[in-house]
C-alpha cells in the first residue's frame, strides 16, 4: 500500500474515531444525533398521519356515494313525485360527491405510490 493510500485510511479513520467520540460522548453531539434522529421519525409519523387521513376520507366519500346511489336506486322508479323527488336529490348528492371524489384521488395519489389500497376506487362513476 502507498504512503499516500496509508494516509487516507489514517485520516479516515481520525474522523470516524472523531465522529464517534463527538456524537456519542458530548452533550452538543447527542444533541444534534437526537435532533436528527426525532426529525426522522416526525417525517415518518407525518407520512403516515397524511396516509392515514387520506385514507379515511376517501372512505367516508366512498360510503356517503354508496349510500345516496342506494337512496336514488331505491326511489328512481316510484310512481310517488316525493319519492321521484327523494331519487333526484340523491342523485345530486352522489354525483357532487363522485366529483369531489375523484379530484381528491388525483390530488392525493402520490401517497399510495401506485399502490392504492384494493377498497378505494380510483375514481367514482357520474350517474347519468
Amino acid at each position: 500500500m502507498s504512503k499516500f493510500a496509508k494516509a487516507v485510511v489514517a485520516v479516515v479513520c481520525i474522523i470516524m474515531a472523531g465522529a464517534i467520540i463527538f456524537f456519542g460522548f458530548t452533550p452538543g453531539g447527542r444533541s444534534i444525533w437526537n435532533s436528527y434522529t426525532h426529525d426522522l421519525q416526525k417525517a415518518d409519523e407525518n407520512q403516515y398521519e397524511t396516509k392515514k387521513l387520506v385514507e379515511d376520507t376517501a372512505r367516508s366519500m366512498i360510503a356517503s356515494y354508496k349510500s345516496d346511489v342506494a337512496t336514488y336506486e331505491q326511489y328512481k322508479d316510484s310512481d310517488n313525485e316525493e319519492k321521484q323527488s327523494w331519487a333526484e336529490q340523491a342523485k345530486m348528492r352522489a354525483n357532487r360527491t363522485a366529483n369531489s371524489y375523484n379530484e381528491y384521488i388525483l390530488k392525493n395519489s402520490y401517497v399510495w405510490e401506485n399502490n392504492i389500497p384494493s377498497d378505494i376506487n380510483y375514481s367514482l362513476p357520474i350517474i347519468e
